[in-house]
């Protein structure tokens, strides 16, 4: 029985603007990620899923480091090892260092100050129950905007559907 499995087309079977869009998408190394170089095979998603992307990561109200512990702790509650270490670049970048990194996987409880617990513990909430308690929530509201407390919302949300990505394609 072959894989079918969904994989990357090769990169010199893409018209040139798809091309150019996933060059946008590559990681450190210069090769497109996995999650969104799939998209390449229905190219009318890939500029618009892109623009969502950058709009989330690059122009929200919460910080870059706020913003990878969500990434990090919704790939964790997700099992996705691929959008776990592709976070791990990116939250050693926003400052969070080795032992923070590994304490996203233990959750809200190992030791984050009251503004990092309650974002934790809202990707746990909406991972497990698909809602925020009150309880969490006014916790976030206490430390952060509305745009921010939104924003929370599609980050998890975001990570959530590539995690998912990430695992039905990946071969196990």
């Amino acid at each position: 029985m072959s894989d079918d499995r969904l994989s990357p087309p090769p990169l010199e079977d893409l018209d040139q603007a798809t091309a150019e869009l996933l060059e946008l998408a590559s990681g450190p190394d210069g090769t497109p990620l996995v999650t969104i170089a799939v998209l390449a095979h229905h190219p009318p998603l890939v500029g618009p899923f892109l623009g969502w992307a950058a709009a989330l990561a690059l122009h929200g109200a919460l910080s870059t480091r706020e913003h990878e512990l969500l990434a990090l702790r919704t790939a964790c509650l997700c099992g996705s090892d691929v959008e776990w270490d592709e976070h791990v670049r990116y939250a050693r970048a926003a400052g969070l260092t080795s032992d923070e990194i590994e304490r996203v996987r233990a959750g809200p409880d190992a030791g984050w100050d009251g503004r990092e617990r309650p974002l934790l513990r809202a990707a746990d909430e909406l991972h497990h129950e698909q809602v925020i308690t009150d309880v969490t929530w006014s916790a976030l509201v206490a430390h952060h905007s509305r745009a921010a407390l939104v924003e929370l919302l599609y980050v998890v949300g975001q990570y959530t559907m590539l995690s998912m990505v990430a695992n039905a394609i990946k071969r196990r």
